[in-house]
């Protein structure tokens, strides 16, 4: 039996908020009796919820008012001086008191990692938290990160990303030693730049099980589970994936619309294209841990709709009994050790 767990969610954040969020909350709570859930908004949204579930789920599906709403173009420091009782904010404060083993949101990412950063500060031994999210890949999803939160990055840096990254996808995917790789321009020992070279140098004296450099069409393969790199290079890799998948489909439609030929053909070929659409749905993986703190966060792409969200709160859900934050402890400790004794 799957141990129990709790997740906060902000039911305001992202572009539809609790349009989203609450059908999203609720068909997990029917999908799995073993979580609980803390929505986290305006009082009238959860008065509304309230009226709606009529008791239903009982205590496994409790209540916490806000009576701030964080915008989506809102700046970082604005929301962390001013905003204390965001809806944002609170579902991270439920994380620190242990009222909630996770939360996710929606939410404006800056505001979301500056807050949690603030409030549940980072591990020991990691100098930056960084944000990590899947990727198809041909047999099982890749791990990339840092996708964002950093861009200027030291070799140490990328060190500490690819532990990170190397819990998460033992966790997510279950396997003992996922395989790591750098990203770069090239797999020889001699590309790259002094940080990126230094980095492999560490790595490779690690004890994770790291493979080298891999180029950017290496990320799809099944050589490695976990890619690093800073935020810069990462975000313009993952935004690139979005829009080449985005691409692909609309070509797609193009060539199946240009003639009745055409159109027979795409219906005949429509379960081939649907298993196509579902392996690239961005749905499936959405969900982007902010790793490196004391404790699991969960980033929500703004725009997801329902199943994108569950797709979210399911990967909060396997952090949080995985224990994520614990195990990078631990992992970071042993190095220390490791290093100690060398």
């Amino acid at each position: 039996m799957s141990r129990k767990v709790t997740i906060a969610l902000d039911a305001m954040g992202g572009d539809r908020g609790p349009a989203v969020v609450v059908p999203a909350a609720l068909a997990t709570l029917e999908k799995d009796d073993s979580v609980n859930l803390i929505l986290v908004g305006l009082a009238d949204v959860l008065e509304q919820v309230e009226r709606q579930t009529t008791g239903k789920y009982g205590k496994r599906l409790k209540f916490r008012a806000a009576t701030e709403v964080v915008g989506m173009d809102e700046h970082p420091g604005d929301v962390l001086r001013h905003k204390k009782d965001s809806s944002l904010r609170v579902a991270i404060e439920l994380v620190k008191t242990a009222e909630a083993d996770a939360c996710v949101s929606s939410g404006n990412t800056g505001a979301l990692m500056a807050t949690a950063r603030y409030v549940l500060k980072t591990l020991p031994g990691i100098d930056r938290p960084a944000i990590i999210s899947a990727v198809p890949g041909l047999k099982s999803p890749t791990f990339m990160l840092d996708i964002g939160a950093n861009v200027g990055c030291t070799a140490d840096h990328l060190v500490q990303f690819a532990l990170m990254g190397s819990v998460i996808a033992a966790g997510i995917l279950d396997i003992e030693k996922p395989r790591v790789g750098l990203l770069n321009i090239g797999e020889e020992d001699i590309k790259g730049n002094e940080v990126i070279r230094e980095a492999g140098n560490l790595l490779s004296h690690s004890g994770l099980n790291y493979q080298g450099f891999v180029e950017g069409d290496g990320i799809f393969h099944a050589d490695v589970d976990v890619v690093v790199s800073d935020g810069l290079v990462g975000n313009v890799a993952i935004k690139t994936m979005e829009g080449v998948a985005g691409l692909i489909g609309s070509f797609l439609r193009e060539e199946f619309r240009r003639s009745s030929l055409r159109r027979l053909q795409g219906i005949a070929a429509n379960a081939a294209l649907d298993a196509l659409r579902a392996r690239l749905d961005a749905r499936r993986y959405n969900g982007a841990s902010l790793v490196g703190l004391n404790g699991v966060v969960l980033k929500s792409h703004g725009g997801a709709d329902q199943l994108a969200f569950e797709t979210a709160v399911q990967t909060a859900i396997v952090e949080a009994r995985k224990g994520v934050p614990v195990r990078i402890g631990e992992l970071l400790g042993k190095q220390s050790r490791e290093c100690i004794r060398a």
